[in-house]
């Protein structure tokens, strides 16, 4: 059998993965030079670029002003847990998952908090649960997009103004390129290093008056380490959402995100990252809507992902693989690209069905991502040929 040949075109930056991310646009390490770097955070000069980059994330994502917004230690997980450990328990809890990263909430909440009143509602990879069984009389934690299926709820509809319960929302691979309905969400996470492609280890943590009011008025049964305390005598401790941070960030790392999003801001801010991950997102759907190989994990359109762009191998041959059948094709695939360096790290989440997770944030450049399509069909025509010639 032939061996397909290979495009002639690659991308400029074959940088598709889906955390870290690609860097934006233009980015050198020149972007870093102003870097406050042996100097302490707690210093005014430290102080002041944690400050900005607070304002900045306000500005950009249209967080209303009575919303408090904290950078945290541990990345969108460590947000996460901190929400989940300091504000639940004082009433019942719903739990949303359809991916690895809900589920692991879910576990959280189930296995460590151990809370008695829990509900669990689920759905497997390219599925959302259904939305209308939730009660929000109760507390409900759940991601806006999911980052290891490309499954996203469409919008904040979903969620009633008069709720009595919080809505605590993951949104790391929502935020800067999907529109949160933060009048609807009590609590958002996210880290620097997904849609704008900042440097790891930081999360973000926004708090509603409704959050931070539970958070004054009840007390969980269980210890908190001190990396999770956000109030003090029973009030919050308003430095955390003033740049004075828990722990001692990374002010490299601090840059770098100043860098982003002052990038976002000279594009166009919010509206201009959720239009270039949108056209991302366009190219690849247009190249799945002709593939004869290839489908959307997601089975709604109207709840995929304009980011984490999950798919699915519907060519008969390898859709009747087994399991690791399938999961030895996706590796291989991914493998060729990788080894002519024209994409890194978009194979599937561990947890995820075999098949490609393509990165099409706001990061990423339109005609990268359509210089990589036809690599993308002469990988699997040369794993195809593989399996073939193997059996």
């Amino acid at each position: 059998m032939m061996t397909p040949t290979k495009p002639g075109l690659r991308p400029a930056n074959p940088n598709f993965s889906s955390g870290p991310c690609a860097k934006r646009p233009g980015w050198s390490a020149e972007a870093l030079s102003k870097a406050t770097l042996g100097r302490s955070h707690r210093a005014k000069i430290g102080k002041s670029k944690l400050e900005q980059a607070i304002e900045l994330t306000r500005d950009i994502l249209k967080v209303p002003a009575n919303y408090r917004i904290g950078i945290v230690p541990a990345s969108d997980t460590g947000a996460v847990e901190m929400a989940l450990w300091s504000l639940l328990g004082e009433r019942g809890v719903d739990l949303v998952a359809w991916e690895s990263f809900g589920s692991g909430w879910v576990t959280d909440v189930v296995k460590q908090l151990k809370l008695a009143d829990v509900r669990k509602f689920e759905a497997g990879y390219g599925q959302l649960p259904d939305l209308k069984q939730i009660d929000f009389d109760r507390d409900v934690v759940f991601t806006w997009n999911g980052t290891t299926s490309g499954v996203r709820v469409p919008n904040g509809d979903f969620i009633p103004a008069d709720r009595k319960g919080l809505t605590i929302c993951d949104a790391t691979s929502a935020a800067f390129a999907q529109r949160l309905d933060f009048e609807k969400l009590d609590v958002v996470t996210f880290s620097w290093q997904k849609v704008l492609g900042g440097e790891g280890a930081h999360g973000m943590l926004i708090l509603s008056p409704r959050a931070v009011e539970r958070l004054e008025t009840y007390k969980p049964a269980w210890p908190l380490p001190k990396i999770f305390r956000l109030t003090s005598g029973g009030k919050l401790i308003e430095g955390i959402f003033k740049g004075e941070t828990i722990n001692t960030p990374s002010m490299l790392c601090v840059e770098d995100y100043l860098d982003a999003l002052q990038w976002a801001k000279s594009i166009g801010g919010l509206e201009a990252l959720i239009a270039r991950a949108d056209a991302n997102a366009a190219v690849l759907d247009r190249f799945v809507g002709k593939s004869s190989w290839l489908g959307h994990l997601a089975v709604d359109p109207t709840t995929r992902s304009n980011t984490s762009v999950c798919l699915s191998f519907t060519d008969p041959d390898v859709a009747a693989l087994d399991a690791d059948g399938q999961a030895a094709f996706a590796k291989g695939l991914v493998s060729a690209l990788d080894k002519e360096g024209v994409a890194y790290d978009i194979g599937s989440y561990r947890d995820a069905p075999p098949g490609l997770r393509i990165w099409c944030g706001a990061t990423v450049e339109t005609a990268d991502l359509e210089a990589l399509l036809p690599w993308l069909d002469w990988a699997f025509a040369a794993q195809k040929a593989s399996l073939k010639a193997a059996a």
